[in-house]
């Protein structure tokens, strides 16, 4: 058979392997505990399996409408106005997508164009970054406060040019596990006044949020929310990450644009799981308990950690917990991080896989969204470093 030679050139010459996925097979290889990956090792609710069990014998298995199911956005929209005030026309401004990734790319695909500068906060998630370059854009990092994961909000406005297309904020926010408050929402908000400049609003882990705090969500802003796409996941809501089931939300001259490209990336999402997911928010508990659920999941993992040299890092959102190795080791963050695979068989993300130029800061990040026997074997293992 005769070579095959091309000119290809790559589009992502720089992008590798996820490094989730090179923890995670690390740490197969080496039969770890798997903190690594941002997924539950639990069962979702029983309730939500029969649902849509049931979807699909009631004949929802072809085709769901292109913009998803209009009862799931219908209560989508009851649920956005009862937290935060916000209201959405289901029709027009509601999108089912397949999983909160898929929305963030197909967002920066329809606006973004070659040159066009995108704010990212670093660190930062790993699927922005090459959507942006995918594109042509341009990414305009701006990297957070080394102590507390904080903005700098001069140093954003700074970073404003006349070729900022788009910013893009992560709420709670994974890695760091911190949140946005009021005032950095309306910090925001001003610093875009008078501008056409467009928001991505991951807001993956909204219903996971702790100590009594509230999730300032850009719709919770009207003028924000008029520039803003929300994006959000029922997968890491309610345990179902495998379901690529989310949605986005955003004004009517906003959502005709994502839907031009959403209707040729994937068209429409998983109709069962659409059917199933309408019936099954119809009990607000489902989502208004978890605060509590993975506040005790927190808690049990740092109380763990007591007598430990880790220092760890404020969670106030999100699943995951960052640890500060300082006092253990020298090395950077993903020589640690192996070895903390082979040598003491658990896993977790170093922080530099999030960050600007691989920039280490001696953190570690851990998802603590696992059964309590697994939290418990891996604090003790931690202990002992």
């Amino acid at each position: 058979m005769p070579t095959f030679r091309s000119a290809i050139a790559s589009k992502l010459p720089l992008v590798k392997t996820t490094i989730f996925t090179r923890m995670g097979q690390l740490a197969q290889k080496h039969q770890a505990i798997n903190l690594s990956q941002g997924f539950p090792n639990f069962e979702p609710d029983p309730e939500l399996i029969a649902l849509v069990t049931k979807a699909m014998n009631q004949g929802y298995n072809q085709y769901a409408p292109m913009a998803g199911l209009l009862a799931l956005r219908e209560i989508i929209a009851k649920k956005i106005e009862a937290l935060h005030g916000q209201s959405y026309d289901p029709e027009t401004e509601i999108t089912v997508t397949v999983g909160a990734t898929q929305a963030i790319f197909t967002i920066i695909t329809a606006f973004i164009s070659p040159m066009d500068e995108v704010i990212l906060f670093k660190p930062a998630y790993d699927c922005y970054e090459p959507a942006i370059r995918l594109n042509g854009g341009i990414l305009v990092g701006v990297q957070l406060k080394k102590d507390d994961c904080t903005v700098d909000w001069d140093e954003f406005r700074a970073k404003i040019t006349p070729r900022t297309k788009m910013v893009i904020i992560n709420t709670p926010h994974n890695p760091s596990g911190t949140i946005l408050s009021k005032a950095d929402m309306i910090q925001l908000q001003e610093s875009l006044k008078d501008t056409g400049i467009i928001v991505i609003s991951d807001e993956v882990y909204e219903h996971i949020i702790f100590d009594g705090q509230q999730h300032e969500s850009a719709s919770r802003y009207h003028d924000l929310a008029q520039r803003t796409f929300v994006c959000s996941s029922f997968g890491k809501t309610f345990h179902i990450t495998g379901w690529k089931l989310g949605y986005c939300v955003a004004p009517a001259e906003l959502m005709r644009e994502f839907r031009k490209t959403h209707q040729f990336n994937v068209f429409s999402v998983d109709h069962a799981a659409q059917k199933a997911m309408a019936d099954y928010l119809k009990t607000p508990q489902h989502y208004l308990d978890l605060p509590k659920f993975y506040e005790q999941k927190r808690n049990l993992f740092v109380s763990g950690l007591s007598g430990s040299r880790f220092t760890v890092r404020p969670c106030s959102g999100s699943y995951f917990q960052l640890l500060d190795y300082s006092a253990i080791s020298e090395e950077n963050d993903m020589e640690f991080a192996e070895r903390l695979v082979k040598e003491h068989k658990i896993a977790s993300i170093p922080l530099s896989g999030f960050n600007t130029e691989d920039k280490t800061q001696k953190l570690v990040r851990f998802c603590f969204a696992k059964t309590t026997e697994t939290l418990e074997k891996a604090t003790a293992v931690l202990r002992t470093i």
